[in-house]
């Protein structure tokens, strides 16, 4: 089941990443839109309380940004919490979903609702599954230049559906640093020849 939610995450982000279409060239944009599309990878370190044992759980987690516009994109994340255990209790992300931007600018708050799967292991290896999750959150971003940012703090809230004993509410947060494959587009190309 572990191997079937991390081909899901790895399909859907393949999926997004195809079907990106570039920007038809024919007008300027506005320069009040702010900057164009982008995609950025990138890695986090997080803290999370398990729900399960009560206990602080932490990992490393790369995630995937794809941003058609400066204010909408989306986010593909996985997480991977296996350390600060004392029964071998982990859990393991696998999410995607819409980020919206609050506003443009070096310091960038978002909001994100994402969907996938948890997979968590119980105490000892005597148990483990997968289940349907939900997790909306938000966080802050600094652009540290036009290629750089840093995630200063991504806040999550997860609800594990259908877990044998009652839903698993893990939550947490996370920090980490992006890298933006493409150049930052602050203007328009060729916006002087539509000026009149």
């Amino acid at each position: 089941m572990k191997t079937t939610a991390q081909f899901l995450f790895t399909g859907a982000v393949l999926l997004a990443g195809l079907t990106a279409s570039p920007k038809a060239r024919g007008q300027a944009q506005a320069a009040a839109t702010g900057p164009g599309s982008y995609l950025a990878v990138g890695g986090t370190g997080s803290i999370f309380q398990e729900d399960y044992g009560k206990q602080h759980i932490v990992g490393p987690g790369a995630f995937v940004d794809l941003n058609p516009t400066w204010r909408y994109g989306v986010e593909a994340e996985a997480r991977f919490l296996r350390y600060n255990t004392d029964e071998q209790v982990t859990e393991d992300n696998y999410l995607i979903g819409p980020r919206i931007a609050v506003r443009p600018g070096p310091i960038r708050p978002y909001v994100k609702l994402m969907v996938g799967a948890g997979h968590i292991v119980l105490p000892f290896n005597y148990a483990e599954g997968t289940f349907f999750t939900m997790a909306p959150g938000g966080g802050v971003e600094y652009l540290v230049g036009d290629r750089l940012a840093v995630r200063v703090v991504d806040f999550e809230y997860q609800l594990w559906q259908n877990f044998p004993y009652g839903a698993l509410r893990p939550y947490g947060l996370s920090a980490g640093i992006s890298f933006r494959i493409n150049d930052l587009s602050r203007y328009p190309k060729y916006a002087r020849r539509f000026r009149r």
